[in-house]
């Protein structure tokens, strides 16, 4: 019967053949890869590529009234928003690390930040270090995923008596960003991934300018991933559990770190001390590693604080620029503290987090403290450590940039 047909329309219709047979080929193609997508975590490639955005809304919190005081008590005014650009890898299982990790991701974060409030506030501009993964699969196509972001936040229109008085909550242009969120992450084709959930943010510059009651938001997110060069398989961290190539065993951290701080100190009513107070440290942590993803331990930490006790040295008559000080003896501004430490162990990052008290020291330095890391390995034993140190869980101690080395490490 074909060879009755007109010759016009089998011209035509060869064109149209090719296309249909081509997305015939495209869709099998793609079922197949769906399948293997549902049966397995596999890739070829090594290292997946991937891009995403995402777009966060957020309530901004009082902290002990700063903000408050800043927003002039608008309701209005106690939100946040702001837009997200991002890359990330993520190792396949084609590698001993994505098998060990599935579905971890990392990369690198740009955004910006709006609190309604630009002219008190500015907008400030964000770059991060960020990492992730899908702690378990809730369907074929569906994940419970964490991910924390760290990094710096510009261009912060700081408190200024003059100029800027009501911006009681930041000191500095420059403010450290730390985020924490969950999130479900739904597979929407081979390429494209949704994801929505919660997050919580906190800005502080770790007391090297004050006024420093930090900035705290908690609010939802809504995002898009896209994946450069290999599907997104739904894997997750439980889907590989049976698999324990890390013996326990007892590993051993030593840290050293830096950084300077201000102070504020009561000469006939509280004042901001003029110039910065140098911080040195140093933490030795036994640790116990229970499994590839956490190791837990105590930790010795010992503090030089430049500015501890420093208003018992205080040269009466002097006050504000001009307020002097005698030297306190170096001993008596070193602290000696005990604390819990737990640790989150991924790829590339660590996330460590503490308690602890001070058993020695002034009675300035004797406090319940808090710590909160992240360990950038560079080698096998060598990492980066930035870290902030709080004291009752609310008043800021210093940062704690520095270097590590882990000694005894069987991973």
């Amino acid at each position: 019967m074909n060879r009755y047909r007109n010759v016009d329309i089998i011209r035509f219709m060869r064109p149209v053949r090719r296309v249909l047979t081509a997305v015939a080929l495209l869709c099998a193609v793609n079922a197949v890869a769906e399948t293997a997508q549902t049966d397995s975590c596999g890739h070829g490639d090594k290292i997946i590529h991937h891009i995403g955005m995402d777009v966060r809304g957020a309530y901004v919190a009082p902290a002990r009234g700063a903000v408050k005081r800043t927003y002039l008590g608008s309701p209005e005014r106690d939100g946040a928003m702001s837009g997200h650009l991002k890359y990330s890898f993520s190792y396949s299982d084609a590698t001993r690390t994505g098998r060990l990790y599935p579905g971890a991701y990392q990369g690198v974060g740009v955004g910006a930040t709006t609190f309604f409030a630009d002219n008190l506030t500015g907008m400030p501009v964000t770059a991060y270090l960020f990492q992730g993964a899908p702690i378990v699969r809730l369907a074929r196509n569906l994940t419970f995923d964490y991910e924390w972001n760290f990094g710096a936040s510009f261009g912060w229109k700081r408190y200024n008596e003059d100029n800027n008085p009501m911006n009681v909550i930041v000191g500095s242009p420059v403010n450290a960003y730390i985020n924490l969120g969950f999130l479900l992450n739904y597979r929407l084709n081979s390429k494209w991934n949704l994801t929505a959930g919660i997050d919580m943010t906190h800005y502080s510059n770790g007391n090297t300018a004050l006024p420093n009651p930090g900035v705290n938001t908690l609010g939802g997110r809504v995002g898009v991933t896209y994946t450069l060069n290999a599907d997104r398989k739904m894997c997750a961290l439980a889907d590989n559990m049976e698999i324990e190539p890390v013996k326990p065993h007892l590993s051993y951290d030593l840290v050293v770190y830096g950084a300077v701080r201000k102070k504020v100190a009561d000469l006939n009513g509280p004042e901001e001390l003029p110039g910065h107070f140098g911080i040195a440290g140093l933490n030795f942590a036994p640790m116990y590693n229970f499994n590839r993803f956490l190791r837990a331990g105590v930790s010795l930490d010992v503090q030089y604080d430049e500015s501890s006790d420093i208003r018992s040295y205080w040269i009466e008559g002097t006050y504000g620029d001009e307020a002097k000080f005698y030297r306190p003896p170096f001993f008596h501004q070193v602290s000696w503290g005990l604390s819990a430490r737990g640790e989150l162990v991924m790829p590339i990052f660590s996330i460590n987090a503490g308690m602890g008290y001070n058993l020695f020291g002034n009675t300035d330095a004797k406090n319940f403290y808090q710590v909160l890391a992240l360990k950038i390995h560079l080698a096998r034993s060598f990492f980066l450590h930035v870290g902030y140190q709080l004291n009752s869980f609310k008043n800021p101690n210093n940062l704690m940039i520095g270097v590590g080395y882990r000694f005894h490490d069987r991973r």
